[in-house]
Protein backbone atom coordinates (compact mmCIF):
# COMPACT_ATOMS: atom_id res chain seq x y z
CA UNK A 1 0.00 0.00 0.00
CA UNK A 2 3.41 2.50 0.96
CA UNK A 3 6.34 2.72 0.54
CA UNK A 4 8.87 4.88 2.44
CA UNK A 5 12.29 5.30 1.67
CA UNK A 6 14.55 7.83 3.31
CA UNK A 7 17.43 9.58 2.03
CA UNK A 8 20.24 12.22 3.03
CA UNK A 9 22.17 10.67 5.71
CA UNK A 10 25.73 10.47 5.67
CA UNK A 11 28.87 11.76 7.53
CA UNK A 12 29.31 15.27 9.35
CA UNK A 13 31.28 16.73 12.00
CA UNK A 14 29.45 18.02 15.41
CA UNK A 15 27.83 21.18 14.85
CA UNK A 16 27.20 20.67 11.11
CA UNK A 17 23.88 19.83 9.27
CA UNK A 18 22.05 17.44 7.42
CA UNK A 19 18.76 17.28 5.47
CA UNK A 20 16.47 13.91 5.47
CA UNK A 21 14.11 13.08 3.22
CA UNK A 22 11.06 10.30 2.85
CA UNK A 23 9.87 10.02 -0.30
CA UNK A 24 6.64 7.73 -0.17
CA UNK A 25 5.36 5.71 -2.75
CA UNK A 26 1.93 3.85 -3.39
CA UNK A 27 -1.27 5.85 -1.74
CA UNK A 28 -0.41 9.50 -0.94
CA UNK A 29 -0.01 10.40 2.59
CA UNK A 30 -2.03 13.75 2.46
CA UNK A 31 -4.16 12.71 5.11
CA UNK A 32 -2.08 11.52 7.58
CA UNK A 33 0.62 12.71 10.68
CA UNK A 34 4.61 11.62 9.18
CA UNK A 35 7.01 11.23 12.12
CA UNK A 36 10.90 10.90 12.22
CA UNK A 37 12.85 7.85 14.88
CA UNK A 38 15.78 6.95 15.05
CA UNK A 39 18.19 3.99 16.90
CA UNK A 40 21.16 3.89 18.17
CA UNK A 41 23.38 0.92 18.59
CA UNK A 42 22.40 -0.81 21.76
CA UNK A 43 19.58 1.43 22.19
CA UNK A 44 15.64 1.48 21.47
CA UNK A 45 14.25 3.29 18.96
CA UNK A 46 13.12 6.45 20.36
CA UNK A 47 10.62 9.48 18.80
CA UNK A 48 12.12 12.67 17.13
CA UNK A 49 9.55 14.38 14.95
CA UNK A 50 6.06 14.40 14.08
CA UNK A 51 4.04 16.43 11.84
CA UNK A 52 0.14 16.09 11.13
CA UNK A 53 -1.21 15.97 8.04
CA UNK A 54 -1.65 19.09 6.98
CA UNK A 55 1.28 20.51 8.04
CA UNK A 56 -0.14 22.66 10.90
CA UNK A 57 1.13 21.61 14.06
CA UNK A 58 4.37 19.81 14.77
CA UNK A 59 5.77 18.13 18.00
CA UNK A 60 9.64 17.56 19.01
CA UNK A 61 11.48 15.17 21.24
CA UNK A 62 13.31 17.37 24.29
CA UNK A 63 16.83 16.25 22.90
CA UNK A 64 16.17 17.98 19.39
CA UNK A 65 13.55 21.10 20.03
CA UNK A 66 15.18 24.14 18.74
CA UNK A 67 18.00 22.22 16.26
CA UNK A 68 15.80 19.65 13.80
CA UNK A 69 12.65 21.27 11.80
CA UNK A 70 10.36 18.75 10.32
CA UNK A 71 8.45 19.45 6.99
CA UNK A 72 6.44 17.92 4.43
CA UNK A 73 5.23 18.48 1.22
CA UNK A 74 2.01 16.58 0.33
CA UNK A 75 2.13 17.46 -3.59
CA UNK A 76 5.58 15.78 -3.83
CA UNK A 77 4.64 13.06 -0.82
CA UNK A 78 7.92 13.67 0.49
CA UNK A 79 8.95 14.79 4.51
CA UNK A 80 11.98 16.42 5.35
CA UNK A 81 14.08 16.48 8.48
CA UNK A 82 16.17 19.36 8.75
CA UNK A 83 18.62 18.81 11.21
CA UNK A 84 21.29 21.66 12.69
CA UNK A 85 23.88 21.74 15.43
CA UNK A 86 24.53 18.39 15.27
CA UNK A 87 26.02 16.71 18.27
CA UNK A 88 27.61 13.28 18.34
CA UNK A 89 24.54 11.67 20.30
CA UNK A 90 22.65 12.17 17.47
CA UNK A 91 24.77 9.52 15.69
CA UNK A 92 21.50 6.81 15.10
CA UNK A 93 19.87 4.97 12.04
CA UNK A 94 17.28 7.49 11.23
CA UNK A 95 13.83 6.26 10.13
CA UNK A 96 10.61 7.89 8.51
CA UNK A 97 6.86 6.59 9.34
CA UNK A 98 3.66 7.10 8.54
CA UNK A 99 0.75 7.52 11.23
CA UNK A 100 -2.24 5.89 11.69
CA UNK A 101 -3.88 9.12 12.82
CA UNK A 102 -3.62 12.52 11.12
CA UNK A 103 -2.64 14.22 14.26
CA UNK A 104 0.65 14.25 15.28
CA UNK A 105 1.68 11.65 17.98
CA UNK A 106 4.93 10.37 19.56
CA UNK A 107 3.86 6.46 19.95
CA UNK A 108 6.01 4.25 17.99
CA UNK A 109 2.92 2.19 18.08
CA UNK A 110 0.55 4.72 16.21
CA UNK A 111 2.86 4.65 13.12
CA UNK A 112 1.87 1.80 10.28
CA UNK A 113 4.12 1.96 7.74
CA UNK A 114 8.19 2.37 8.29
CA UNK A 115 10.82 3.45 6.00
CA UNK A 116 14.46 1.34 5.67
CA UNK A 117 16.27 3.48 7.43
CA UNK A 118 19.21 5.94 7.06
CA UNK A 119 22.60 6.33 8.38
CA UNK A 120 23.27 9.22 10.22
CA UNK A 121 26.79 9.71 11.94
CA UNK A 122 27.98 12.83 13.95
CA UNK A 123 31.83 13.19 14.63
CA UNK A 124 33.40 14.84 17.29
Amino acid sequence: QVQLVESGGGLVQAGGSLRLSCAASGRTFDSYAMGWFRQAPGKEREFVATINWNAGRTYYSDSVKGRFTISRDNAKNTVYLQMNSLKPEDTAVYYCAKSKYSSTTSIEKEYTYWGQGTQVTVSS
